[in-house]
Parts: structure tokens; C-alpha cells; sequence
């Protein structure tokens, strides 16, 4: 039976709705978002450093991936962006759904082949408006559309495998990819039926052995899922409402978790000390790190 792992704080800051966590294992650093309140968290992980310094942005951004050394790019309400890391500065790179109003980007990863899958969704979580896109360079391709909260956006180690969920719906899927493209090659199966359960399942990030472990949303804990479709683990955390994980340190062995306060009332809150707040979990186990984007995919 695994321990129990050390769970800290890494920062003080709250986030509304913290998701779409990044690290760089060059600087040791992690990045992460505030969707509803449009601020870029930047934090070291060398011990002893300053909080988090926090980057306010033009717009409402879900996601932080590298690109290189000296940029990034973000997913964000009406596009994704560029951002150079040195200045701040910003150029779109190309648009996405411009044509929906009331929609934002959600959850997202890099696929091996360094092409994004980014998922949208409406404002108002309204029904169906939600969807999957593949975006490699500037090509953006629909994938899955109908969706509502689309997250759990991750790959197997080989990139032959991609996941993803419908939040509201509560099946994490699974299905088969071009490894070179991260394009679907079949239609999406059923991974694992989190329907009746409690929380939702949310953001995710594959571990080198292909487990894949998702923030449960509303339950405060993480799962890992084996890739032949079983809960094998559960941890729990000290925040109610986690939304996204991914893999930091310099060993990659611990998860970087982001959480959020929205629809939480006050007593909610307060019954909730860490709300909000980015968490590091020490699983005890080796991750993987998210690819870079690749511009000219």
C-alpha cells in the first residue's frame, strides 16, 4: 500500500478558479492560471523564495504550455496566444471559436507530437457549447463537439492514446491516436464511468508508467486510473475543489495541483482553509513533463 505523501502549500495566493498548471524544469519554476480573475501565477520551487509573482492579462487564459526557453503559449477566451516570458508580451497566434460568443477556452495539454488538444466551453456552463480542438501550428482542427465541461485532457506516454471527459457527463474516454499527430484514429471509448459518483473528474496528467491521475472536483482528492480503465488510487488533498495536475521538481515526483473557490458560499469557505490555493503532492512516483508546443507543426 502506497504512504501517505507530504502535501504543502506552495503559495498563499488564491486563485477563483486556478487550472492549466506548467513547469519548467530549466528554472525549476511553475506557472499556473486564475481563469475568472485573468491573472498568470509565476513561482519558483527553490526553497526559501518570494510568493508567487502574478501577471495581470488582457484576457480570461485556461492553459500554460512551453514553447521554449523564452516563450509560452496561452490558451485563452478568444484565441491562443504567444506570451515571451523576458517582457510579457503577447501576439495570437491564431483564433478560436470566433464566432461563439460567450465561450472560453478550458482545459488543455501538449501531445507528444507537440500539437495542442484545447477544450472550450460556454461562460455560463450552458449545455453542449463546449468542445475539443486539435491545434497543430495554426491549424485548428474540431475533434468532439456537444460537450459541456470538457477536461482530463492527457496522453499515454507514447502518444498513441489520448483522454479527455466531459466534466457534467462523468465518463473519462479513451481513445486510440497517430502517435506522430495526436489525431484521433478510431471513436472515443469508455476509460472509466465516474457518473454516479462524488466530484467530478477534472484536470489530468499521465505518470511514465501511463497512469493517469485526475483532480476530482468537489470531493478534494486526486485518482489515479490504470490504463486498462481502473481506479487503482486515490489521495486525498486539503482543498475541496482541485481542478488541475501536472508534474514538477526536479525529479518530476511531485504534482502540481491548482484549485478554486468558485460557487463556494462563505461558510463553504471557511470550512475550506486551503481554497484556492496551488498545492505540491508528493505521490512517489515519476512523471512525465509536458511537451512544448511546437510552432511550425
Amino acid at each position: 500500500m502506497a504512504s501517505a505523501p507530504s502535501i504543502h502549500v506552495l503559495d498563499p495566493s488564491r486563485c477563483h478558479l486556478g487550472e492549466g498548471p506548467s513547469y519548467d524544469p530549466a528554472t525549476d519554476t511553475a506557472w499556473w492560471v486564475d481563469i475568472l480573475e485573468a491573472r498568470l501565477f509565476e513561482r519558483s520551487l527553490r526553497e526559501g523564495d518570494s510568493p508567487a509573482r502574478i501577471h495581470t492579462l488582457p484576457f480570461l487564459a485556461s492553459d500554460v504550455a512551453a514553447i521554449d526557453a523564452h516563450r509560452q503559449l496561452l490558451s485563452a477566451e478568444d484565441g491562443l496566444y504567444v506570451r515571451t516570458i523576458s517582457d510579457g508580451s503577447l501576439s495570437r497566434l491564431c483564433p478560436l471559436e470566433a464566432e461563439m460568443a460567450g465561450n472560453r477556452s478550458n482545459d488543455g495539454r501538449v501531445h507528444p507530437s507537440g500539437a495542442l488538444w484545447i477544450g472550450t466551453m460556454s461562460r455560463e456552463a450552458e449545455t453542449g457549447r463546449g468542445a475539443i480542438y486539435h491545434v497543430a501550428g495554426t491549424r485548428v482542427t474540431r475533434l468532439y463537439g456537444g460537450l459541456t465541461t470538457p477536461n482530463g485532457i492527457a496522453f499515454s506516454p507514447d502518444g498513441a492514446t489520448g483522454y479527455f471527459v466531459d466534466t457534467e457527463e462523468g465518463v473519462l474516454r479513451r481513445v486510440s491516436l497517430d502517435p506522430a499527430t495526436g489525431l484521433p484514429v478510431a471513436e472515443p471509448e469508455t476509460h472509466y464511468d465516474h457518473s454516479h459518483g462524488e466530484g467530478g473528474i477534472d484536470g489530468a496528467a499521465v505518470d511514465a508508467d501511463g497512469l493517469i491521475w485526475t483532480a476530482r472536483f468537489g470531493a478534494a482528492c486526486l485518482d489515479a486510473y490504470s490504463p486498462e480503465g481502473e481506479r487503482v488510487r486515490t489521495v486525498p488533498v486539503p482543498v475541496r475543489q482541485p481542478t488541475c495536475p501536472t508534474f514538477a521538481g526536479r525529479n518530476l515526483d511531485c504534482l502540481l495541483v491548482t484549485s478554486g473557490y468558485e460557487g463556494m458560499d462563505k461558510a463553504e469557505r471557511a470550512a475550506d482553509p486551503d481554497h484556492g490555493r496551488t498545492l505540491l503532492v508528493e505521490v512517489g512516483v515519476r512523471g512525465l513533463l509536458e511537451p512544448a508546443f511546437r510552432l511550425d507543426a
